[in-house]
């Protein structure tokens, strides 16, 4: 990791605490009609996923637990991390609330191989997370220790392409930042976005990384790729300049609909595979 990105990951963090009763509170995510039963999983992530019934699944960055949650819903063993204790604090309230069985650990990403020492059948993660990152390869090497030889990975993800460009009012839909070069990006603003709310701690930092650089990662620490996907539409209202759907995807309405602004990829942990075999054959 480079200088002084810790010091930036302790402000996100900073922030990401206080944006926790926020977001519980916040129209976006609508806790109480998820504690009536509604998934936060899109049907894309279950179908791309596939089955998780009596799977151990680990998520990553997982914020206050909805997602983690949906899934244990769905029959997973779930445990979720974040750094965010105020984040973990309030999953595990959620999942008593809900009445569903998980464990929730606190722990920087980067540090979670000193806080857990097993592996697990599903590694997921996705929607917002990546970008929190500033290390891409540290984050694969993880995703690597912790998922069971034969073991899934899935993630779903903003497009880094759509990190580039802003769209408001004042200026339109104009190129912001690089695509390469892994730079940290420092936005200071009130809110987030699930909350207009005015906040103490103000300043993040971002980074972009490319889907070589993602892909990559994670094929040099022996994971194999099985798809990667692209689409022209995202889960969230990025840009001013969108239209949801009714299926509720959110689209750009002119000629910029034509970038990508969400990927899935799925990969396998081969390692079980490459093993040389040993003793006598049948």
């Amino acid at each position: 990791m480079r200088e002084g990105d810790h010091r930036r990951m302790n402000i996100n963090r900073h922030k990401w605490d206080e944006s926790v009763p926020l977001h519980v509170a916040s129209r976006a995510y609508d806790v109480p009609s998820f504690l009536r039963g509604r998934s936060t999983l899109r049907p894309l992530e279950i179908k791309e996923l596939g089955p998780v019934r009596g799977r151990s699944l680990l998520h990553l960055q997982c914020h206050f637990g909805l997602d983690t949650l949906s899934w244990a819903r769905r029959g997973a063993r779930v445990t979720g991390v974040d750094f965010s204790l105020p984040a973990i604090r309030a999953a595990r309230r959620m999942a008593r609330e809900a009445g569903v069985q998980a464990r929730f650990l606190q722990s920087n990403l980067y540090e979670l191989t000193e806080v857990i020492d097993e592996r697990f059948d599903i590694v997921y993660t996705g929607k917002g997370a990546l970008c929190w990152l500033p290390d891409i390869e540290g984050w694969a090497e993880v995703v690597a220790r912790v998922l069971k030889p034969g073991g899934r990975f899935f993630l779903l993800e903003d497009h880094p392409i759509a990190e580039l460009f802003t769209n408001d009012t004042a200026t339109g839909f104009e190129l912001k930042n690089r695509y390469f070069g892994g730079q940290a990006i420092r936005e200071e603003f009130d809110g987030t976005y699930a909350t207009d709310a005015k906040m103490k701690f103000r300043v993040s930092y971002s980074w972009i990384h490319p889907v070589s650089t993602i892909v990559n990662a994670l094929v040099e620490r022996g994971l194999s790729i099985d798809s990667v996907k692209e689409y022209s539409y995202s889960y969230w209202h990025r840009y001013r300049a969108m239209v949801e759907d009714r299926h509720g995807w959110w689209h750009l309405t002119k000629s910029e609909g034509q970038i990508p602004l969400m990927l899935s990829l799925k990969a396998r942990n081969r390692a079980a595979e490459s093993r040389p075999r040993t003793g006598r054959t049948p």
